[in-house]
């Protein structure tokens, strides 16, 4: 096996590696936008943690988060960015390009 599935898996993007976060980033892939509902039930964490996740994807750029009313409820709207599509295109290739590597034993 080679050092460079190494350097991949070292090179893997570690917003996007964390569990929640990828979960997160997959049902945004998916949808025009999403409520805060629609990612808590689709994702299965906490209110807590679901912010939390939301939070530090934002601050790398890769969603953006618009607040809202609608009548007199606040509703939170979530939207992956082209910089966010971009870099879970590129996680997701890298992943491949790791199995590949693993699965021919180079």
């Amino acid at each position: 096996m080679s050092k460079n599935v190494f350097q991949n898996i070292k090179n893997l993007d570690r917003v996007i590696h964390e569990p929640a976060r990828l979960a997160i980033m997959a049902v945004l892939y998916g949808v025009e936008e999403a409520d805060f509902k629609y990612l808590l039930n689709m994702t299965g964490l906490s209110r807590g943690n679901l912010s939390a996740h939301v939070s530090k994807l934002e601050e790398a750029g890769y969603v953006y988060v618009q607040k809202k009313f609608v009548g007199k409820k606040p509703m939170t709207i979530y939207k992956i960015t082209a910089e966010g599509r971009k870099a879970l295109d590129q996680y997701l290739k890298s992943v491949k390009q790791i199995y590949s590597t693993l699965k021919s034993g180079d």
